[in-house]
């Protein structure tokens, strides 16, 4: 069992975190010695997908809802399925646009490199998009398809 300072520390959040996640019912069974909330490990693996939701983009409210499929049993594993099916599509989305957006960073710093070496940027804008070397050509594709 850990105390709410020790949970804390191992997720590095904040103890008011904690006791606002317990406040939303996020972790219906936690067991309490003369008032004091003691996290064993059904709070921490609780604790572990309470933050990858977070981090997905879910709002308390939803986790909350997940947490009572939780209790309810088995006759909701396919609700929690889905709720998972589509977090994971949406971050895969995310995912998306940011190696879409990172590929422009990487095409601008070549092209840079490029314009501080030669001194201009002629050369370089003479090569795009079709004399591109074929690694920055792929990475300039990548960044500016729709």
């Amino acid at each position: 069992m850990y105390s709410i300072g020790q949970v804390a520390e191992m997720f590095g959040l904040p103890i008011s975190t904690l006791r606002y996640y317990d406040k939303q019912g996020l972790f219906p069974n936690m067991e309490r010695v003369s008032g004091i909330r003691k996290f064993g490990d059904t709070e921490i693996e609780a604790l572990r997908v309470i933050e990858c939701l977070k981090k997905a983009g879910m709002e308390i409210k939803d986790i909350r809802k997940f947490m009572d499929w939780c209790v309810e049993g088995p006759s909701t594993y396919p609700q929690r399925k889905e709720l998972f099916e589509t977090q994971k599509a949406q971050m895969e989305e995310e995912i998306a646009r940011m190696n879409h957006t990172l590929d422009m960073l990487k095409f601008k710093c070549w092209y840079y490199e490029q314009a501080i070496r030669d001194g201009n940027e002629e050369k370089i804008a003479a090569m795009i998009p079709d004399e591109l070397p074929d690694d920055i050509r792929v990475i300039y594709d990548s960044s500016h398809k729709k």
